[in-house]
């Protein structure tokens, strides 16, 4: 029972009781009052009524009219005059008449006027004793008017009271909504603080539950901390801290998959000639410190540009993985720049002689990882062939575009839009238990008479600012068919798509028109787009909530140690990328990761899906490290 319901029997409960102990002081009292004042005013007209009738002639007629007349005026109801002998001489009474009181009244406050006795006399003798008795109609009259009035303003106060009370109450309480809001987050895992009131006993509750939410989320942050550690110590190369040759590898083969404004890019390697000359030259701690520096710059460059990734393939081998920029020379270039830099910041304002090779070879999405490694190994081969420091742009074999220039790719993917040439495959996201939690659903177009995934034109729509429109179209679609199948979808929200306002109204128009459908959503952002555009994030979270829209986000690997900072946005689920899941049965470091991956996730009540999974090998490593869902190719086939 609510408080204001309590505070209202309280009112209704003291009112009572205050109306009943007034009703019954204020009733005895005026009873005694009214029976005292009709008693002495009968013991005065008898007085008053004898003594005229003393001075009268003693004739019946005379007696009678005096009687008759003080009956009229003075509201009896008895008059009677009586001989010495006890025969009544004349007699005057009145009986019936509107009763303005209920008789349960009556009944209930009983009054008993004494009436007033005086004796007439006739000359010096006696002649009579007159009896006068007042009407108690018009006492009981008076006396129930009072209580009603009574009644009355005992009822409006008790109205006014709980009125106000209520008012007043609601005021006190307004603090409790954020308390029980904060508790409520708190059960669900996000750990949230709100501010403390002003009510002492409210601000010590939430006093005591911003500090558990702090101690929890300081303690998210430590282990954020030290999974990044972990993460960055398994990956990445000790000496120049850039990614492992394994790693890096794997990172590639992701890439190749993306379906999103990023898929396709340039793969660039540069190899430092003649190690070993140059290690007898300078020293092998001055060569490692240039690697160091070398290490630096690199990692600086990918660190730059979102989806850009940098790693060392072996000694003298070192990568540059450019998602998004299908602009071979530029990229490459961009890494000369940054190793001359670092070839001269090593030197410390002395000359050195380092000799290196650059070749680089752009990619479409789709591309085996075998020829894409072949074509850049091919050259790299022929820049060493033309001397140091020169760069060869690989050629390779691709198809030619279905057009040349922005206009025909806009006018291409409007008409596929425009005309519902679009649809939303299916590929399944199983539990570990094999329950299907939902179907991933990217979104194909029909473009020339075929099918196409979205890293086919999602990178041109992105160039032409047509991403939100497709997403919007997404949204519709999925609401759509999610209507008529049993299982949840899961659509991919772009980050471009995130941060644009009227993209995100437009949502919202769109699901609050089907909230039943909307409650079959998996809505996910991929993890770039979060980094990149947190606030716009956390609003839209904000937003799909209260929807019943599960939230998530896909392609985590690179940011883990940002898992942490999102124990308050309500989020449902992460999608571990494809790059860390990778033979994840033969990878010890990786493995130490993904579980604590799924621990810290786990802490803040967010399931952890793996992408890519291809073996059955790697789906039982992963159900033993504690994921909750896996999804790829592998699971497909099994599916």
């Amino acid at each position: 029972m609510s408080l204001i319901k309590k505070l209202w029997i309280a009112t209704v409960c003291l009112t009572v009781l205050a109306l009943g102990g007034s009703l019954v002081v204020g009733t005895l009292s005026a009873r005694a009052y009214l029976v005292q004042a009709m008693t002495v005013k009968n013991i005065d007209n008898a007085g008053a009524l004898a003594l005229a009738l003393s001075h009268l002639p003693k004739d019946p007629v005379s007696i009678e009219l005096q009687l008759a007349a003080r009956m009229d005026t003075g509201h009896y109801r008895l008059i009677r005059l009586t001989a010495p002998n006890g025969e009544t001489i004349a007699e005057q009474a009145q009986t019936g008449g509107a009763e303005a009181a209920p008789a349960w009244f009556r009944q209930l406050i009983p009054m008993h006027a004494g009436a007033g006795v005086a004796q007439v006399q006739d000359g010096w003798r006696q002649f009579g004793t007159l009896q006068v008795e007042s009407h108690d109609r018009y006492a009981y009259e008076s006396l129930w008017r009072s209580t009603l009035d009574l009644l009355l303003w005992f009822a409006a106060g008790g109205l006014v009271c709980g009125a106000l009370g209520t008012v007043l109450l609601k005021r006190i309480l307004s603090p409790l909504d954020d308390v029980v809001a904060q508790a409520s987050a708190i059960g669900e895992r996000r750990f949230v603080t709100t501010a403390e009131p002003g009510t002492l006993e409210f601000r010590r509750v939430v006093g005591a539950m911003n500090a558990l939410s702090g101690r929890v989320r300081q303690m998210l942050g430590e282990e954020a901390e030290r999974l990044e550690a972990l993460r960055f110590q398994s990956q990445h190369d000790a000496l120049t801290c850039l990614m492992t040759r394994a790693q890096f590898l794997r990172q590639v083969e992701s890439a190749l998959e993306r379906e999103d404004a990023r898929a396709g890019g340039t793969l660039a390697i540069a190899r430092i000639a003649d190690m070993a000359a140059l290690n007898r030259r300078l020293g092998r701690p001055a060569v490692d410190a240039l690697l160091r520096t070398l290490g630096h710059h690199l990692l600086h460059l990918a660190s730059s540009q979102p989806g850009w990734e940098a790693g060392r393939l072996n000694g003298t081998d070192f990568a540059l993985l450019a998602c998004g920029e299908e602009d071979a020379a530029a990229v490459a270039q961009r890494m000369q720049v940054e190793i001359d830099r670092a070839i001269a910041h090593a030197g410390e304002g002395e000359h050195l002689e380092v000799a290196f090779a650059l070749g680089a070879c752009a990619f479409a999405p789709g591309t085996a990882l075998k020829a894409l490694l072949a074509h850049t190994d091919g050259a790299l081969a022929g820049a060493e062939q033309d001397g140091a420091r020169m760069i060869r742009i690989a050629d390779p074999d691709r198809p030619p575009l279905p057009h040349t220039d922005l206009h025909g790719w806009r006018c291409a993917i409007e008409d596929a839009v425009l005309k519902s040439r679009m649809m939303l495959a299916r590929f399944p996201v199983l539990s570990t238990g094999g329950a299907v939690l939902h179907q991933e659903a990217p979104v194909r177009l029909e473009m020339g008479g075929e099918w196409q995934s979205a890293g086919y034109f999602m990178p041109w729509a992105a160039r032409l600012g047509l991403v939100s429109r497709i997403d919007a179209e997404v949204v519709r679609r999925a609401l759509l068919d999610v209507e008529q199948e049993p299982s949840a979808l899961g659509i991919n929200i772009s980050a471009e798509s995130l941060c644009d306002a009227a993209f995100r109204n437009h949502l919202q128009t769109l699901l609050d028109s089907r909230p039943e459908a909307a409650r079959k959503l998996w809505v996910e952002v991929p993890e770039y787009g979060v980094v990149q555009h947190p606030a716009e994030f956390r609003e839209l979270c904000q937003m799909l909530k209260p929807l019943g829209c599960r939230i998530g986000i896909e392609h985590c690997g690179r940011e883990l140690k940002r898992i942490g900072d999102l124990h308050d946005l309500g989020l449902d689920y992460i999608k571990v990328d494809a790059s860390m899941v990778r033979s994840i049965d033969t990878e010890p470091g990786n493995q130490n990761v993904l579980r604590s991956l799924c621990m810290l996730a786990h802490s803040i009540g967010v399931q952890v899906i793996a992408e890519g999974v291809s073996t059955a090998q790697e789906q039982a490593a992963l159900t033993r490290l504690g994921v909750d869902g896996v999804t790829g190719p592998g699971v497909q086939a099994q599916a």
